[in-house]
C-alpha cells in the first residue's frame, strides 16, 4: 500500500463539490482522512474564490494510474478551464511530491497540519 496525499479543489458551487469529491475519495482510498475546508482567494483571478481541502489516504494504485483516475473524476463533473467545478492532484505519492508550487502555500501547509496531527 503506498501512502498518497491529494488535494481536493472547487470554485464553482465549492462546497457540494468539494463534499462530493470527498466522499469518491472515501470510496477510492482506504485509511483515509480529510482535513477541515479552507475558502481561499484564487492565486491568478482576484475576487474568485476556491473551498479546498486535503485527504490523506492509502491506495494499491500506481500514482500514473491515480493521477488518472482523479482526472476522470475531475471529467465527472464537466469541468471546464473556465470553472473548476473539481481539482484533484496528487501532491504525494509515498515519498514523492508533485505540484511543488503548491506545497509552500499557506492553505497546504495548514490543512496538512490538520491530516498529519489527525492520529
Amino acid at each position: 500500500m503506498s501512502t498518497v496525499i491529494i488535494a481536493i479543489g472547487s470554485d464553482y458551487l465549492q462546497a457540494a463539490h468539494v463534499e462530493w469529491a470527498s466522499q469518491r475519495l472515501t470510496r477510492l482510498l482506504d485509511d483515509i482522512r480529510l482535513s477541515r475546508k479552507l475558502w481561499t482567494e484564487d492565486v491568478r483571478h482576484p475576487g474568485r474564490y476556491y473551498q479546498n481541502r486535503l485527504c490523506l489516504g492509502h491506495t494499491t494504485l500506481s500514482a500514473p494510474a491515480l493521477v488518472s483516475l482523479l482526472k476522470t473524476i475531475e471529467a465527472e463533473t464537466q469541468r471546464t478551464p473556465g470553472r473548476v467545478t473539481i481539482d484533484l492532484d496528487l501532491l504525494q505519492y509515498d515519498s514523492h511530491k508533485y505540484h511543488h508550487q503548491d506545497w509552500p502555500r499557506p492553505y497546504v501547509q495548514q490543512l496538512l497540519t490538520d491530516i498529519l496531527s489527525a492520529h
